[in-house]
């Protein structure tokens, strides 16, 4: 599976963890550790950038979910 592929579906996952939640992007934020700016959860939603583990952590978090939660993309 390419790189590009696999950002796109682990930012669909996490959009779709997102919206069953009822959360905006910038909800989103407000609920994450740390500073984070809402277009750069755009981004990682739409598999326009690599999210760093960490921050894959902090989105859990944040949507009270595993990190596992996030990369189940099959």
């Amino acid at each position: 599976m390419e790189k590009s592929e696999i950002l796109k579906l682990v930012g669909k996952r996490i959009k779709e963890v997102r919206e069953s939640k009822g959360i905006s992007q910038v909800e989103l934020v407000g609920k994450m550790q740390g500073e984070i700016d809402p277009t750069n959860i755009s981004r990682i939603e739409s598999g326009r950038t690599n999210p760093t583990v960490f921050t894959l952590f902090r989105i859990a978090e944040a949507l009270n979910v595993r990190p596992n939660d996030l990369l189940n993309i099959d």
